[in-house]
């Protein structure tokens, strides 16, 4: 099939490099001349484990091209699918308007029939905007070529996207018409082979399914958070109750860990997004999700209280070292996360940070800039150097099982604040660490 994915960033690249990966033929579109370039020149604008070679192997073999020509686009693939940002608007609903230009450019140059696409998250009612969109252009044009719209939304995690598309556990299609629907069970025949994982269903459940997903993920995290928070006050230890309960087959152990909050690109925006939805379209007050939002905006100082409650509100002439910048492991995304906070907790009472990330560090200099009370090290161990403890915001592979030895050496005081729940809190306190973790 010739597809054209709009937009290339992780949804959008991701996408289209999978496809192509199938042996589609696949052009990817967008407007920054910078990030084509560098796609061309065979980088990749984002760190996603195994994109890259993928990314490479398909432009060798001519499968997959890149271009900042909208009409060239808009002509080449049948199926056009849409995966521009949806970036919060300051009143916290979905911003629409790359989506909708998108769609404007569709219909602006199509010359014969088109599926359109939308990859995005996107509130409900965005298909009937899109095919307004289209055929407003087209009517300026005096054209009545047809075309078909559908909402595909994505379910790919940052740091295991490719797996996630290559392997999916569903594929969501809404759609309301047969040739539509035909071709999607085209485009992603080869992505279920030993057995259907589509799902049809109408586009407003198919837009609608996606903020579901996410929004009750995120009240998941926000749960078992409040549960930590309480466990602590009580004395009891949120990972044994988290095996307590994960092991009732109608729960389960997935997004069951306690922490320091979630953060990235999807949750806080798409929790943020349906809030904003029900109240404007439908009149509704969601109040759980609403407590799921205000439950994980105090999470993200949780770290920062912690630390005060050790060293003082005063921690002038204190300096900590901390692990783990990017919002979750395997990603050098930034957006959203707890890092963010902690950082800016901690240089507001007057201490002085350095901190170590294996990919989100460029990242966190651009969130911080020109920051004087924030430095960087060159690997986990230097950031220990003259510091009062250790923080831990973020769970990567590296930081499992580090050497405690070096590390009690390399403190100051022999304490660790971990707001991932890393360590089995018994050996640590055994070696002779201060061990404050999220409800244990």
């Amino acid at each position: 099939m010739k597809i054209t994915v709009i937009g290339t960033g992780y949804v959008g690249l991701v996408s289209g490099t999978c496809m192509a990966e199938v042996g589609n033929d696949v052009l990817c579109l967008d407007v920054d001349p910078a990030k084509i370039q560098l796609l061309e020149d065979g980088g990749i604008p984002i760190f996603e484990p195994g994109l890259q070679e993928m990314v490479r192997r398909n432009v060798a073999a001519g499968r997959l091209h890149f271009t900042t020509d909208v009409e060239k686009a808009a002509h080449f693939g049948t199926v056009q699918f849409i995966a521009v940002g949806t970036p919060p608007d300051e009143d916290g609903s979905a911003d629409m308007k790359y989506v909708t230009a998108a769609a404007r450019n569709i219909g602006k140059y199509m010359t014969d029939y088109k599926v359109v696409v939308d990859k995005s998250t996107v509130p409900v009612g965005t298909a009937d905007a899109v095919r307004a969109a289209i055929a407003e252009e087209l009517h300026k044009r005096g054209v009545d070529t047809p075309y078909s719209v559908v909402s595909n939304p994505e379910f790919l995690k940052e740091g295991a996207a490719v797996e996630d598309f290559m392997k999916p556990d569903r594929i969501i299609v809404g759609c309301d018409d047969e040739q539509a629907a035909l071709n999607m069970r085209a485009l992603y025949a080869p992505f279920q082979r030993n057995h259907d994982r589509l799902i049809l269903m109408d586009i407003r459940s198919a837009e609608l399914t996606k903020y579901a997903a996410n929004a009750m993920l995120a009240t998941r995290i926000s749960f078992m958070n409040e549960l930590a928070n309480l466990a602590e006050k009580l004395g009891a230890d949120i990972e044994s109750v988290r095996k307590g309960i994960g092991s009732d087959p109608r729960i389960g152990y997935d997004f069951l860990y306690a922490g320091a909050g979630y953060g990235g690109s999807c949750f806080p925006k798409d929790v943020k997004a349906l809030i904003k939805t029900a109240a404007d379209d439908a009149g509704l007050e969601l109040k759980v999700l609403t407590a799921v939002e205000v439950a994980n905006d105090a999470q993200k100082h949780v770290l920062g209280r912690k630390i005060k409650a050790r060293f003082g509100d005063d921690l002038s002439g204190k300096h900590f070292a901390l692990w783990g910048l990017a919002f979750k492991a395997n990603t050098d995304d930034m957006r959203e996360a707890t890092s963010r906070e902690v950082i800016k907790d901690l240089l507001a009472a007057g201490a002085t940070v350095t901190a170590y990330d294996p990919e989100a560090m460029p990242a966190a200099q651009h969130c911080f800039p020109n920051e004087p009370g924030l430095s960087y090290g060159a690997n986990q161990t230097d950031t220990l150097e003259h510091a009062d403890a250790l923080v831990i915001v973020t769970e990567w592979k590296e930081f499992r099982s580090p050497n405690f030895a070096t590390l009690k050496a390399a403190l100051k005081n022999p304490v660790i604040f971990d707001g991932r729940n890393m360590y089995d809190a018994k050996l640590v306190r055994a070696m002779g660490f201060e061990y404050l973790a999220i409800g244990r």
